[in-house]
């Protein structure tokens, strides 16, 4: 209980700590209320949204009133909470205490709000981020596996040889040369498109469908890192593992290599390997900018480069503060696995 009480206020000093920086970025750039209506606009009608967009109180103030927003725990009046269609359980009179879902405020460009905007993105990411991560965990970690017990055989140079390239390659140099090569100069071989994402509309009865193949190209290329640093490090891990004094003793015992090798060795071997795991799924999920955005797939990384095209900051900041979620409960996951791998931990 005081690991889950300790863990719990660092995650809340994180997100606190975001959502300060993330407000002060984004203060001075641009005027919100001009990018609303646009150069057109009449000094009264700017001014309402000002008020509206509290841009007309202290920074102090509307830094107070961004964080009364963007916090489940939060004090609304009546007025606030029917205005902003705030969902949550609120007490009180005209001014009510409340536990809410997070008000992200709403976008400058589309008028919605920037939650439902996010919502409407994540199934993507979280498809492609799902997708890569899975092919490089497998792929990967039978890598790294085959090069540790085939080790100083032709074998291990080329899986320690093409893990280094993956590593050393930019995920968007790798996207723009994948895109390009599969996408247009083998795309009548291989049928794939240069862009699309997870759904498309028809165009008679306007209903979604999915359009599996367009994940082929963004998911490799995302995959391409995570899977070079889980080989690397399932290798040398296994490497460790395989000298330890238990292992020479199940040998010794007459168990069968395949036996040694992946129920003992591999399991004892994972927790760095689920450090790799966790810690790039997190960085996928929280958007993949580039990769999404070059392959025009459809999730929170080419709604957050959209979005600061646009100078949409809401969106942006939104996307900031998710993303932080997003970190924050994968590590609580990985905290969960390394005691389910690794009994070890369990009586520290």
């Amino acid at each position: 209980m005081p690991y889950i009480l300790k863990k719990i206020c660092y995650a809340f000093l994180v997100l606190l700590g975001v959502v300060v920086l993330v407000f002060i970025m984004f203060q001075g750039f641009g005027d919100p209320a001009r990018m609303i209506v646009g150069q057109t606009g009449d000094k009264k009608t700017l001014d309402n949204i000002r008020s509206e967009l509290y841009l007309d109180q202290p920074k102090w103030k509307q830094f107070v009133l961004y964080v009364n927003d963007v916090s489940p725990i939060c004090i609304h009046s009546k007025a606030d909470i029917e205005k902003k269609q705030l969902k949550g359980i609120f007490i009180g009179g005209n001014t009510k205490l409340g536990l809410k879902i997070p008000y992200l405020r709403k976008s400058y460009q589309t008028k919605k709000e920037v939650g439902e905007v996010l919502m409407e993105a994540l199934p993507g990411t979280l498809i492609l981020a799902l997708t890569a991560m899975l092919f490089a965990t497998i792929v990967g970690i039978f890598l790294g596996v085959t090069a540790a017990i085939k080790k100083d055989t032709w074998l291990d140079g080329t899986a320690v040889f093409s893990s280094i390239a993956g590593i050393s390659a930019p995920s968007f140099f790798m996207a723009i040369i994948i895109a390009f090569l599969f996408g247009v100069v083998l795309h009548n071989y291989t049928g794939l498109n240069l862009t699309g994402s997870w759904f498309a509309i028809d165009e008679v009865t306007g209903e979604k469908y999915l359009v599996i193949k367009n994940l082929i190209l963004p998911a490799f290329t995302l995959g391409i890192r995570p899977l070079a640093i889980i080989t690397q490090l399932t290798r040398s891990s296994m490497l460790d593992v395989l000298n330890q004094d238990y292992i020479r003793t199940a040998y010794a015992k007459g168990l069968s290599k395949n036996t040694i090798v992946y129920k003992h060795a591999l399991r004892n071997a994972l927790n760095p390997v689920i450090t790799a795991i966790t810690g790039w799924f997190a960085e996928l999920l929280a958007g993949a900018f580039f990769v999404e955005y070059i392959f025009g797939w459809k999730g929170i990384g080419k709604i957050t480069v959209d979005a600061l095209e646009k100078l949409d900051y809401p969106v942006v900041m939104g996307s900031v503060l998710l993303s932080a979620c997003i970190f924050i409960f994968i590590n609580f996951f990985a905290d969960a696995l390394y005691r389910l791998v690794d009994p070890r931990i369990k009586a520290l």
